[in-house]
């Protein structure tokens, strides 16, 4: 089958899983994949199997196309073609839970260098690794992950997103909800502080700063009776970022300013790099030059201190999308230096620390 029949006989599947008849267009799919020698149809005709397949329920099947794909992906040899693979197979192991599986093949994706349709895809990149980390029950990094899902969103434009999003968050709202309600009944302090964190910050994440307010002014209040000054910290945080949303530049620097005097007496470094990386996204927007640089030079002095850089190649860790490989004696380094090193050892402690065949 030629490169013009293969497409015809892609559309004419699209035809008929439009109008309902998805076994036919199925049918029609499969003779295409045995036929066609046309890597790129293959490829096209593997994603309408994915998500036909996923839209059906079929999960197993839609795991089977996936990795289909990402081995023609690889013979087409473009980075383009093999991230919306591997978001494929993402999707379909989040859809099995898989989630541990997900969450790693959603950082293949965000360590694919230079792919165009990174601007895209990255958002439901994100979205996925959402899901899983909720399904992991870890709160904090999923919705970490559903802001970016939204920021992409919002830039992009993309309602269809912007709605998955929102009701991954519905989603997470309910759980969130489910453990408050238990952390009433057992009179639980610090978990009802949390829970009324991670409601705040869904609220803020959803642009609803009225309602995040109050819920961070009560986070902040049982932080401070239990004496928890990190989770003082986190409250101020969020109260800087809802000031920021609402541009009230002022009041965001003051609950930095708190903020970054909490971090310093429990000695956070990560708290600290993150105050320090907002203060320096508001002074470079009130165009304050000598304010901007104390901040960018504390925030490298920070990223320092806490070795958040290869120590290979020297570059900072976090800055740029990269896929990371953490030695057993706990140094960090890019997955691509050390496999470009060429030693058993590790290049910071020398610690023969890796397997045979560990790169």
């Amino acid at each position: 089958m030629g490169q013009d029949q293969t497409k015809q006989q892609i559309e004419k599947g699209l035809q008929l899983y439009q109008s309902n008849q998805t076994e036919k267009a199925l049918q029609v799919w499969m003779k295409v994949l045995e036929k066609s020698s046309d890597l790129m149809g293959r490829f096209r005709v593997l994603g309408c199997l994915v998500t036909a397949h996923s839209e059906m329920g079929r999960y197993k099947e839609m795991l089977k196309f996936a990795v289909v794909q990402i081995d023609t992906a690889r013979e087409l040899e473009d980075a383009d073609f093999l991230l919306e693979s591997y978001l494929n197979l993402a999707r379909s192991n989040e859809k099995l839970c898989e989630f541990h599986k997900t969450i790693s093949y959603c950082k293949t994706c965000l360590g694919l260098p230079g792919t165009r349709a990174g601007a895209q895809l990255g958002g439901q990149v994100s979205l996925s690794m959402g899901n899983a980390f909720l399904g992991l029950s870890v709160f904090q990094k999923a919705l970490e992950s559903f802001e970016k899902a939204l920021r992409y969103a919002h830039n992009n434009d993309d309602a269809m997103l912007e709605c998955r999003v929102c009701c991954s968050l519905g989603s997470f709202y309910a759980q969130v909800k489910e453990s408050m309600k238990i952390a009433l009944q057992h009179g639980d302090r610090p978990l009802q502080a949390l829970c009324l964190l991670c409601f705040a910050d869904i609220h803020r994440s959803r642009g609803d700063l009225e309602t995040a307010f109050p819920r961070y002014d009560s986070a902040m209040s049982i932080m401070t009776e239990i004496g928890n000054r990190l989770g003082q910290v986190q409250a101020l945080l969020g109260v800087a970022k809802c000031w920021v949303a609402r541009k009230v530049l002022d009041k965001a620097l003051d609950a930095i300013e708190r903020a970054q005097n909490l971090a310093e007496e429990v000695g956070n470094k990560l708290s600290q790099l993150k105050l320090h990386c907002l203060s320096e996204s508001i002074y470079r927007s009130k165009g304050l030059q000598r304010e901007l640089r104390a901040h960018v030079v504390r925030f490298h002095e920070c990223v320092e201190e806490t070795e958040l850089y290869c120590g290979l190649c020297g570059e900072s860790i976090g800055e740029k999308n990269s896929r990371l490989q953490a030695l057993p004696c706990s140094h960090i380094f890019h997955l691509r230096c050390l496999q470009n090193n060429g030693t058993r050892s590790c290049p910071n402690c020398r610690r023969s620390s890796m397997k045979p065949g560990f790169v």
